[in-house]
């Protein structure tokens, strides 16, 4: 069998899977879960011999024109370079861990089988992503994911928070699809085609005309995909749905898209230093801002949603100093060490018993109860803080030494700003970084909260898949070495400098938590209510406290701001108000965008009912006020029409004596 033959058929087969479970999963319950877990595990292990069979060399490319459209063809092209095929794997491996492990989940929940049948659409959408080789190909898949995310953040739609995630993340993404779907048509109209290896043979020849104009728009849709800011909104609250979905976003599937994308046409951005720059504050700006709000949650889904949006500000900025290949190996240790952190989430939150102890300062003694969660979340949160030798560790450093590489002037198409921007936030991030992971292991594992209730062991097919992902987690840096050659050549073994920086900023920001633990915590013992006063300024942050843990959803689930052994609300100071609700963005946006839209649709209702409506009215009445006056002359009566002809005939000659008068 050919790589192409086997490249179409690793999104196809969890295609297959989904509309099969659609079709049979109500009517022949024991088939839900062997169509959701062999289709994938078939696609991962043809994504695996596919990355073997291109084993980094020469890409993968076959076409067939689907139907003639005039002067820019659309084509159904495969285009499989190393890259591409190790985030296959990627994808495969995380839907195949997601798969099992909602076996177990979500065993009693009654819409597992579309469940299920979802999950295997969004994987098979993911991979045609990846491997397309035409970009109305590759839309498709992208589209097909902003759906697919709808339906399964909103699996539990009988909340209102699920219901209300659910069309903030399809409004959103789509809010920055419109100018991308745009920028798709531009960048095909200078390039004359939708295809991929044509495009980046036509850059590399200078002959886009509008490469900024381009570059901006395709970014909006970008930053919609990949929840950077400022559409990054959408994906805290994306947390209502049920947990392995969590890890298959964030981990490896759309919120990777956006990232995938631009190091897919990487030329195209390159092409404008101005778009770089953009990129760059971008990725600065959410690095940092996210790393913020993460400190300062207590629900541990949105400290693990706000740690994803700033580690995609890492891709991002890799991406803005031109080096793909960080971006990308970064992209990989991410996803295997996010999808763990979420699915060893869903473990204490399935040990609980419900959801609503998902805030840290509710858990105790989960350390003891929860074993395999402990020690493969120990894992995930070293690579998570970039600390060596786990494997967050090298694709972190490859980052910020792509930024160094950038700043110091030694890039062919980056600006020094942009090296500057991303190095400085990236730094500065990988503090913060330390800091939030810390806070969530000392708070989560070593909790002071009252007792939870505990469900017994949790199913294998959980606690299986936290060790499965927990060896990339440790030991995928260790292919530092041999990747290079799957991307672009560019060495990815981290430099001293920023080594040393970054190792230490990270050190530094653990330690730090760690002491401001032990404070709050002996404080909290001796002062159970005056610690967090005198922690946040006095009554004042007493009060604010208090407000935030009355007002629970307004302020983004943080119900657990307020304990006073949390290390976060000492570190942040004033900060941490604004902070745990990411900044005030979405009362921003509400303001400048809900409210005034709000307002003219009640203005046009009022206009439509009042106005259009009016007329409307008034123009059927009138010929029915006719009618009735008419109807009611015809009665019939012989001797009433011939009175009112003869009064008619008397007065038309009355008029036409009075007319010959006047003429006379």
């Amino acid at each position: 069998m050919t790589t192409t033959t086997l490249a179409v058929l690793v999104p196809l087969l969890p295609f297959l899977g989904a509309v099969a479970g659609l079709l049979l999963g109500r009517t022949i319950p024991g088939l839900v879960r062997p169509l959701a877990v062999l289709p994938t595990l078939a696609a991962l292990v043809l994504a695996a011999l596919v990355a073997y069979r291109q084993g980094g060399g020469q890409s993968v490319d076959s076409a067939t024109e689907l139907t003639p459209t005039g002067s820019v063809p659309v084509e159904l092209a495969l285009h499989i370079d190393g890259f591409a095929a190790l985030v296959a794997v990627l994808v495969g491996v995380v839907a195949s861990c997601v798969q099992i492990y909602s076996t177990g989940y979500l065993r009693d929940d009654p819409r597992y089988p579309s469940y299920a049948a979802l999950v295997s659409l969004f994987t098979s959408a993911m991979l045609l992503v990846v491997y397309s080789g035409d970009l109305m190909v590759l839309l498709v898949g992208w589209e097909i994911m902003g759906i697919c995310s709808y339906f399964l953040v909103g699996h539990y739609w009988e909340t209102p928070e699920a219901r209300a995630a659910s069309l903030k993340a399809f409004l959103v993404t789509k809010l920055g699809d419109v100018p991308f779907l745009i920028g798709l048509f531009a960048l095909a109209t200078d390039a004359g085609s939708f295809r991929i290896t044509t495009i980046l043979a036509k850059v590399a020849d200078g002959g886009l005309d509008h490469p900024t104009l381009i570059a901006l728009l395709l970014l909006a849709g970008v930053a919609g995909k990949s929840a950077q800011f400022p559409l990054h909104t959408w994906l805290p609250d994306a947390m209502a749905g049920p947990t392995p979905v969590s890890a298959l976003i964030h981990a490896a599937t759309m919120v990777a898209a956006g990232v995938y994308f631009v190091a897919r046409l990487l030329p195209v951005f390159a092409a404008s230093s101005a778009a770089l720059v953009v990129l760059a504050v971008m990725a600065a700006v959410t690095m940092a801002g996210s790393a913020l709000a993460a400190l300062a949650q207590d629900d541990i889904k949105r400290v693990l949603a706000y740690s994803t949006i700033g580690q995609l500000g890492y891709l991002t900025g890799a991406l803005a100093v031109g080096d793909r290949g960080a971006a990308v190996f970064h992209l990989l240790t991410h996803g295997a060490f996010k999808a763990l952190l979420f699915l060893g989430a869903g473990v204490i939150i399935h040990a609980a018993g419900t959801n609503s102890l998902a805030a840290m300062s509710r858990m105790k003694g989960l350390r003891d109860r929860v074993p395999d969660a402990f020690w493969t979340m120990t894992v995930a949160l070293l690579a998570l803080a970039a600390i060596p030798p786990f494997s967050g560790f090298f694709s972190k450093e490859a980052v910020l030494g792509a930024a160094e590489h950038a700043a110091t002037g030694h890039s062919e198409t980056a600006p020094n700003a942009a090296g500057w921007i991303v190095l400085v936030a990236g730094l500065l991030t990988a503090l913060l970084t330390a800091a939030y992971a810390t806070r969530l292991w000392l708070l989560a594992f070593n909790g002071k909260g009252p007792e939870a209730p505990h469900h017994g062991r949790q199913p294998i097919t959980m606690t299986a898949v936290l060790w499965v992902l927990a060896v990339p987690s440790l030991a995928l840096g260790l292919t530092v070495g041999v990747l290079p050659d799957w991307f672009d050549g560019h060495s990815l073994t981290p430099t001293l400098t920023t080594s040393v920086l970054g190792t230490g900023l990270a050190l530094v920001g653990g330690l730090v938590t760690y002491g401001a633990w032990r404070h709050t915590t002996a404080l909290a013992a001796r002062h159970p209510m005056g610690a967090v006063a005198a922690d946040t300024g006095g009554d004042g942050g007493l009060v604010e406290a208090e407000a935030i843990a009355t007002h629970a959803p307004a302020y983004g689930d943080v119900a657990g701001a307020h304990d006073p052994a949390d290390p976060g609300r000492l570190l942040l100071g004033p900060l941490h108000r604004h902070a745990a609700v990411g900044f005030h963005l979405d009362a921003l946006y509400a303001a400048l965008f809900v409210r005034p839209v709000q307002a003219a649709a009640r203005l046009v209702r009022f206009l439509d009912r009042e106005v259009v409506d009016t007329y409307v009215r008034g123009a059927g009445a009138a010929p029915r006020w006719l009618g009735a006056a008419v109807r009611r002359a015809q009665t019939g009566n012989v001797q009433t029409y011939l009175s009112a002809l003869l009064a008619g005939t008397v007065v038309l000659a009355v008029a036409a004596v009075l007319v010959a008068t006047a003429g006379a």
